[in-house]
This record gives structure tokens, C-alpha cells and sequence, in this order.
């Protein structure tokens, strides 16, 4: 028997750590033929899926796959997604949270260019990652830095206040 991979371990790590710390925790995957998700959601091959315990029901976070059920547009959908389409897990309120590489698959499920963001469903949102080329370890992300100790210059880099966080990749 092999090893098993530690990326279902960390994602279960940070799920409790958003939960514990009152945030809300948001899975980023790569849609593909692997992945149950409702295709209209799907943006660039990516879907931003709300995993926090009032969204979801029925949430089990295998080591092979994470399977749920969750209301979109008023519609009860199950949703399974394979560890390894997984590409980041994050606090939406802080943006803290952690990226990870992705076996690359031809997406099956495709996205709608000409929609704007449906705020409508409990269970994704329009949040996508940078195109990057992949890493090959998970790495951590934050969209909030300290300032310099010694001053209160603004961080071109701090997202604006009430907007939505955003992932950016660490090298």
C-alpha cells in the first residue's frame, strides 16, 4: 500500500481552522469530467464552492474525494469533487488559506463568458485564482500583509476595504 497524499489532510486542517475561527471556508476546483458540480456555476473551467456548515449539508472530506450536498439558485444539487482537482482552500472574511497544484485533465464542463457573477446560490461565488503555472507544493496565501513598522504608507498590494478577497500565488 502507498503513502496517501497529505493534501486531504491539510484540507480537513483548514476547513476546522475557518470553522473554529468563525470564517467561512471556500474550496477552488478545477471543473472537469472528475468533478459533480452544476456546470452554469463554472467560470474558466473553475468553480468556488462555499463548504461552511450552514451552506452545506452532509459534508464528508474523504482522502479521495468530498462529497456534499448544497442549495444553487434554490436547487438541492450533490456535489463530489476529487482531491486532486482541488486548487486552493481559503477564509473568504481574511483571504488566508492555502493553494495546491492540480493534475491538469481537458475540461469537460464549460464555462459561460458572457454571465456576470449569480449571487443568487448559497454555494459558489465568482472568485477565481491567477493563472500561474503550477507549483509543486502547497504554499500559503494571504491577501493581507503587515504594514512596515515604520510607517503607515498603503500596501498597493491590501485589497480595498468591503471587496472581496483574493488568492495570489507565493513563490
Amino acid at each position: 500500500m502507498g503513502e496517501i497524499a497529505t493534501k486531504p489532510y491539510l484540507l480537513r486542517a483548514l476547513y476546522e481552522w475557518c470553522v473554529d475561527n468563525g470564517y467561512t471556508p471556500h474550496l477552488v476546483v478545477k471543473a472537469d469530467s472528475r468533478t459533480q458540480v452544476p456546470a452554469e456555476f463554472v467560470r474558466n473551467g473553475e468553480i468556488t464552492l462555499n463548504i461552511a456548515p450552514t451552506a452545506v449539508h452532509r459534508l464528508q472530506m474523504g482522502n479521495e474525494v468530498i462529497e456534499f450536498s448544497a442549495r444553487f439558485a434554490g436547487v438541492a444539487r450533490q456535489i463530489s469533487v476529487p482531491i486532486q482537482t482541488v486548487q486552493a482552500i481559503y477564509a473568504r472574511e481574511t483571504g488566508h488559506g492555502m493553494t495546491f497544484e492540480v493534475e491538469t485533465e481537458t475540461p469537460v464542463v464549460q464555462s459561460r463568458d458572457d454571465a456576470g457573477p449569480d449571487t443568487s446560490n448559497d454555494a459558489a461565488s465568482g472568485v477565481n485564482l491567477p493563472t500561474t503555472p503550477a507549483q509543486t507544493a502547497p504554499v500559503l496565501a494571504t491577501t493581507r500583509e503587515r504594514p512596515d513598522k515604520g510607517g503607515d504608507a498603503p500596501n498597493p498590494e491590501r485589497p480595498k476595504p468591503g471587496g472581496k478577497p483574493t488568492l495570489r500565488r507565493v513563490k
